[in-house]
């Protein structure tokens, strides 16, 4: 009798008999799916099935979130600005206020332009022209039909001229078509009209040793910090303002960092309109930036849809207006982002809402005499109209 074969060793082929099997293609599909899950062990199920889809599913939704937080290994903190401190007070000369700062005093004080580029917000710029009404020679906006990421826009400020008239006999106004580049990065944009503006500010009739202010409408300088400059000596050639940092009223006060806004010195064919830090001295406590400080929540929507940072609209309910109205209240974040920092320390201690702050000292003189037309603005008052 011949004696078979026998080998006692597990086959390393599980799914050996797949091959023989008959039928049709989605049933072989299924088995071999089968004979490789049986090949996998529970940890790597697991891995596989649960977490790998959830890390998918969190850098889909909070991408933006894990980048901002991670921000401190991958971007170094800018340069410190040389910080002046500011000195003022209602009953102290204006010679001694230069004496103060290390400047001396004028004969006579400068000319003061103030350039804007205008979008939608006419509430926050009637309060800026009113703030610097006293010390402004001449102010100058440019607006544009197209918004920075392309979208066709009214004219607005034309729109609205008549709640102007107080600055007729000062104001030199121009109008900019757009370029409507779909798909163009927005800042390529605002450049192209920051250009433009530069050419309106000639036609204004500015001259060398004028004061020019370059800000956003939102980033408004205080009436003494204007006065200041325009008859001190001395004074640096570009200064940029440290201005309180409030979102969507003064109700909600964020920190001191804002510093963008300045203050030139004009110089022929050597000073060009930007928003960008163009010195290393800011002059400490200089005004007012109330970022997304809207009446209505349309002008919400329009802004999130309007401005260069356009890409933060990254979920349509974004754009929903109850969200809104209850993000204003709340103090919290319209785009869900992490605060924009360079130390986890900071990251850390700025998230979550804002407080709300309920002092209502040293705001500008205009909105507080007209509170009642203004108190959506105001701490205690976060209700918006709808537009």
């Amino acid at each position: 009798m011949s004696e078979g074969y026998y080998n006692s060793k597990k086959s390393d082929d599980i799914c050996g008999d797949v091959c023989s099997q008959q039928g049709t293609r989605a049933a072989l599909g299924m088995s071999r799916l089968r004979c490789i899950l049986r090949g996998l062990d529970f940890k790597t199920c697991m891995f596989l099935f649960v977490i790998v889809p959830m890390g998918i599913f969190c850098v889909y939704f909070h991408g933006l979130k894990i980048s901002y937080f991670l921000r401190p290994l991958w971007e170094s903190p800018p340069k410190p600005f040389h910080e002046i401190p500011h000195y003022y007070h209602e009953n102290v000369s204006m010679e001694t206020l230069c004496r103060l700062h290390g400047w001396g005093i004028r004969e006579s004080p400068r000319r003061v332009f103030d350039a804007v580029l205008f979008s939608n917000e006419v509430d926050i710029l009637t309060i800026r022209w009113k703030e610097m009404y006293p010390f402004v020679t001449h102010y100058v906006i440019l607006e544009s039909n197209s918004t920075f990421t392309g979208i066709p826009k009214p004219l607005i400020f034309e729109n609205n001229r008549d709640k102007f008239r107080f600055v007729d006999s000062r104001l030199t106004y121009g109008v900019v078509g757009g370029r409507f580049m779909k798909g163009e990065n927005p800042f390529v944009e605002e450049a192209y009209q920051r250009v433009a503006l530069d050419r309106l500010l000639r036609i204004a009739g500015i001259e060398d040793d004028d004061l020019l202010i370059m800000s956003d409408v939102d980033e408004i300088p205080s009436a003494h910090t204007i006065n200041l400059l325009r008859w001190c000596n001395d004074i640096p050639s570009i200064l940029h303002l440290q201005m309180r940092n409030y979102l969507y009223s003064f109700e909600f006060f964020l920190d001191n960092q804002s510093w963008r806004a300045s203050i030139h010195r004009y110089r022929t064919g050597k000073t060009c309109y930007a928003h960008y830090r163009q010195a290393d001295v800011l002059l400490s406590d200089a005004g007012w930036h109330c970022s997304f400080c809207f009446r209505r929540i349309s002008e919400f929507v329009f802004k999130m849809k309007a401005y260069s940072h356009n890409d933060r609209v990254r979920f349509a309910h974004y754009l929903n207006r109850d969200r809104i109205q209850d993000v204003i209240c709340k103090g919290t974040d319209l785009f869900d982002m992490l605060p924009e920092e360079y130390t986890f320390k900071e990251i850390i201690g700025k998230m979550g809402p804002i407080p709300h702050s309920y002092s209502a000292v040293h705001l500008p003189s205009y909105l507080l005499n007209n509170a009642e037309k203004y108190k959506f603005l105001l701490p205690g008052n976060c209700r918006r109209e709808s537009g």
